[in-house]
């Protein structure tokens, strides 16, 4: 049984909120614990928020998603969870989010709300206007960075959340890509009512645009004066490979293996990825900290 809730509310997916340490990261504040733990409750918060949106786009969706191949088999179009126990739960942590709200700043605050109202939006509407799909979905990790800049009360590159906007829409249009993928290999009609807007052709050119727009934006953003003058070094130019890298092993498991609808299982299990991951986030710190 509690596993049934654990899918229902996603753990697997707070990676997604990983995006809030960014601004921690890039501060110079990464090794001081009082910024870091502030981090964490805004990380915490926000998996809350994401679990909560899971939950009620789970109950818009139950019936489209009783018609899927594989979204049947989620705890609520599969019946091991009621429909009146989802709402309890959604209502519970609605409850403490709105709690954890007074032991957070205004700022913080702000965002929270505006990406629980976005995420509400596109449940309901956003989601089925193509092309503004996809952008829900990109402010949606660009608000986490913005949140976790605000929670510790500190500036962020204006290159640095482009590239979070742009490395956004590559997700999500290569989940759309994913999709569209799926829907023309098999005879199960698609669940997903925008995708009759989409074809491969297009989410290609738009997979191309944004990937260009993440190396160009963060290679902008290594080699930017305010960038250079903040960590005191031009090396940080030396972790733009690993970006370029990241792009395309993503493209090619999306391509060749079909395997870019699930962001996150591609960074939990895909071992060049994860050691990608790992490289550039150990290059970024020495660098940054000037441990090198």
């Amino acid at each position: 049984m509690l596993k049934n809730y654990f899918d229902l509310i996603r753990v697997p997916q707070w990676i997604k909120n990983l995006f809030v340490f960014v601004p921690l990261l890039f501060s110079m504040h990464l090794f001081e614990s009082d910024y870091f733990l502030i981090s964490l409750k805004g990380f915490f918060v926000f998996c809350l928020a994401s679990s909560f949106i899971y939950i009620i786009n789970d109950i818009v969706d139950l019936e489209a998603d009783a018609n899927h191949p594989k979204k049947k088999n989620r705890p609520l179009p599969s019946g091991r969870i009621s429909k009146n126990n989802a709402m309890i739960l959604s209502a519970v942590i609605l409850i403490i989010l709105v709690a954890l709200t007074f032991t957070t700043n205004r700022s913080f605050n702000y965002f929270l709300l505006g990406f629980v109202v976005l995420n509400i939006l596109y449940s309901f509407y956003f989601k089925h206007i193509v092309i503004l799909d996809v952008f829900s979905i990109a402010a949606g990790f660009s608000i986490r960075v913005l949140a976790g800049a605000a929670i510790i009360s500190v500036p962020i590159s204006d290159w640095l959340i482009l590239t979070t906007m742009f490395i956004s829409l590559f997700l999500g249009v290569m989940k759309r890509h994913s999709e569209l993928i799926q829907v023309s290999d098999s005879t199960t009609a698609s669940t997903r009512k925008v995708l009759t807007d989409y074809s491969v052709t297009f989410t290609n050119q738009m997979a191309t645009v944004a990937a260009a727009g993440v190396v160009i934006c963060y290679a902008l953003y290594t080699v930017a004066p305010r960038t250079v003058s903040v960590f005191g070094t031009e090396n940080l130019i030396y972790t733009t490979p690993f970006v370029v890298f990241g792009i395309f092993r993503y493209m090619y498991l999306e391509y060749l293996n079909q395997k870019g609808e699930n962001t996150t299982q591609i960074m939990l299990t895909d071992l060049p990825m994860i050691v990608t991951v790992l490289l550039y986030s150990l290059t970024t710190v020495l660098i940054i900290y000037k441990i090198i």
